[in-house]
């Protein structure tokens, strides 16, 4: 990847982190600021498989896909700007803190995931971000997560 790229479509999400359906929950990230920040972009359908059981005649996005999401963007992120396309890149959650839930999501829905490095730097394994995720402006969930990268070996 070069600086100039800001943005990773389905097709280079899917090359940098191994998620795929029905577990992979981020459409597109735009806005990539190097390690810093970014922003993801999740289409709710009424086809996902979660909305047969959560919940029968009214289908809510359940708040651990939400996060999920949120750290998916943030593999996103950390991927681009680390040149990690098609180098099996894994992350893993290590711990989920101040998580709130404010909105819910719903099929129809574009979820927003606006994520933020608290600490992390190239080449190291433990990170810390922030997420922010709405609907339309409105705050659906806020959380902070700590997750490892599993970085291949070269």
């Amino acid at each position: 990847m070069s600086e100039e790229l800001k943005s990773a479509d389905i097709g280079l999400i899917q090359r940098i982190i191994p998620h795929r359906y029905p577990f992979l929950l981020v459409d597109k990230v735009v806005d990539i600021d190097g390690y810093t920040s970014a922003r993801g972009i999740k289409n709710v359908t009424m086809n996902e498989p979660h909305f047969q059981g959560h919940f029968p005649g009214k289908p809510i996005m359940p708040g651990v896909t939400i996060v999920e999401a949120m750290a998916q963007t943030s593999a996103v992120m950390v991927g681009v700007a680390m040149d990690m396309a098609d180098k099996e890149l894994l992350v893993y959650f290590m711990g989920i803190d101040k998580c709130k839930f404010r909105r819910m999501v719903v099929p129809g829905d574009v979820l927003e995931m606006n994520v933020k490095t608290v600490r992390g730097r190239p080449g190291g394994k433990v990170w810390k971000f922030e997420g922010v995720a709405t609907v339309e402006g409105e705050m659906a969930c806020e959380v902070e997560f700590t997750a490892m990268m599993d970085l291949p070996k070269e």
